[in-house]
C-alpha cells in the first residue's frame, strides 16, 4: 500500500511517521510537505534513512503539483495532517489559513477523485482519504458537557473556521461522489517535535531562559490535552477499523485549566534541571486574552473507543514527563529551528525541488 502523508514534516504527521513507517515496512510511506516555517526535516531523523519512506516537496495549494505527484503513482491512503494551525497566527493573516486548509483540502480531494475514478460510490471504492482535523470546529463549551461527533459547528476563529470549512468540503466529496472517507477530530496536541510557537514548548523555552511566561487572560480557559503519540495510534485504529464516511473524536481525557499546565511545566522543568520552582512560577505574566478565545473544550471519545478499540495511554502527568525530558535532551533541535538556521538550511538546499 502507497501511503502519503501530507504535512508529514510538521509535529503531527512527524510523530505519525515515526511510529508508523518503522512499523509497517509493507507499507510506503511518502512525506508530502511544502516544508514552511513549522516543518522540520529535522524531526524525521531515522526515518528518512528507511527503504519505505520517501520525501515529496509538494505545495498542496498548487493543484498541478498535486496531480502530477499522484500521476508519478496513485496513492491507496492519503492521511491529511496539512494545514495552517496557529490561532494567533489565524488571527493577524487569515488569508494563508483559507488557501491552505480549504483550498490545499481542495485539490488532495479532487486529485483522488480523478486517481480512484469509477470506483467511487461503488460497494468496494478504491482508496481511503483520511482528514485530520481539530475539537475547535466545535466552539466553545461552558462549563459542563461534552463535544461528540454530532456538537454542531460553531467555529470562532479563521483557523478553526477554514478547518470547519475543509471537514465540509471532505464530507461532501463523500456524499456526492462517493470518496471513501474518514474524519477524525482531535483535542490539543502536545509533545515531542511541536514547533515553539505553540504552548507548551514555548513555556519550556521561557522556564529555561528565565523569560515572562505569558498566560492569556485569566489563565482559565480549558483545553482537553492529548499526547501525540495516542494520537497517531488513534488516526491508525480509524484507517483500520473505522467504517468509511464516519468522523471520530479523539480526546485525552485530561482537561485542565492553561494556568494549571504552566504550573505542572515548571514543577516538571524544575525536577528535571535542579531548578527552584518558586522561581520559575514568579515568572506567569498574565496578558491581553486573545480575541475570541474559546472558554473550554473537552472531548467525548466514546465513539472511537467502542468502534475502534483506541483509548489513550497516557494520562497528563506521564506525557508531560516524556515532553519536557525530549525537549531537555533535544536543545539542538530547538535552538536550530527558534534562530532560523533550520529554515536557512531548507532554503539553500531544497529552493530547486
Amino acid at each position: 500500500m502507497l501511503v502519503h502523508v501530507t504535512g508529514g514534516a510538521g509535529f503531527i504527521g512527524s510523530n505519525f511517521l515515526h511510529r508508523m513507517v518503522a512499523r509497517h515496512p509493507e507499507h510506503r510511506f511518502v512525506c508530502v510537505d511544502k516544508l514552511t516555517y513549522a516543518a522540520n526535516l529535522a524531526s524525521l531523523a531515522g526515518v528518512e534513512s528507511l527503504p519505505n519512506y520517501a520525501l515529496a516537496r509538494v505545495d498542496i495549494t498548487d493543484a498541478a503539483a498535486v496531480q502530477a505527484l499522484f500521476d508519478q503513482e496513485t496513492p491507496d491512503l492519503v492521511v491529511h495532517f496539512a494545514a495552517e494551525s496557529h490561532v494567533d497566527r489565524s488571527i493577524l493573516g487569515p488569508y494563508e489559513f483559507v488557501k491552505t486548509n480549504v483550498e490545499g483540502t481542495f485539490h488532495l480531494l479532487e486529485a483522488c477523485r480523478r486517481a480512484w475514478g469509477s470506483s467511487l460510490g461503488q460497494s468496494q471504492p478504491r482508496g481511503r482519504f483520511h482528514h485530520v482535523s481539530t475539537d475547535e470546529v466545535y466552539g466553545s463549551l461552558g462549563d459542563e458537557g461534552f463535544f461528540t461527533e454530532a456538537t454542531a459547528y460553531d467555529p470562532s476563529s479563521p483557523y478553526s473556521a477554514t478547518k470547519a470549512s475543509s471537514d465540509h468540503l471532505v464530507r461532501a466529496y463523500a456524499r456526492t461522489y462517493g470518496m471513501p472517507v474518514t474524519i477524525t477530530n482531535c483535542s490539543n496536541n502536545y509533545g515531542p517535535r511541536q514547533f515553539p510557537e505553540k504552548l507548551i514548548p514555548l513555556m519550556v523555552a521561557h522556564a529555561l531562559e528565565r523569560k515572562p511566561l505569558p498566560i492569556y487572560g485569566n489563565g482559565l480557559n480549558v483545553r482537553d490535552w492529548l499526547y501525540v503519540d495516542d494520537h497517531c495510534e488513534a488516526i491508525w485504529a480509524v484507517i483500520e477499523r473505522g467504517r468509511l464516511g464516519a468522523t471520530y473524536n479523539v480526546g485525552g481525557h485530561n482537561e485542565l485549566r492553561n494556568v494549571d499546565v504552566i504550573d505542572t511545566l515548571c514543577a516538571v522543568v524544575a525536577e528535571f534541571t535542579g531548578a527552584d520552582v518558586s522561581e520559575l512560577l514568579a515568572l506567569k505574566t498574565h496578558v491581553t486574552d486573545r480575541p475570541g478565545h474559546d472558554h473550554r473544550y473537552a472531548i467525548d471519545a466514546s465513539k472511537v473507543r467502542a468502534e475502534c478499540g483506541w483509548a489513550p495511554a497516557e494520562t497528563f502527568e506521564t506525557g508531560i514527563r516524556k515532553t519536557v525530558r525530549w525537549y531537555l535532551e533535544n536543545q539542538a533541535w530547538v535552538d536550530a529551528v527558534r534562530s532560523g538556521e533550520y529554515r536557512r538550511w531548507i532554503d539553500s538546499n531544497y529552493a530547486s525541488r
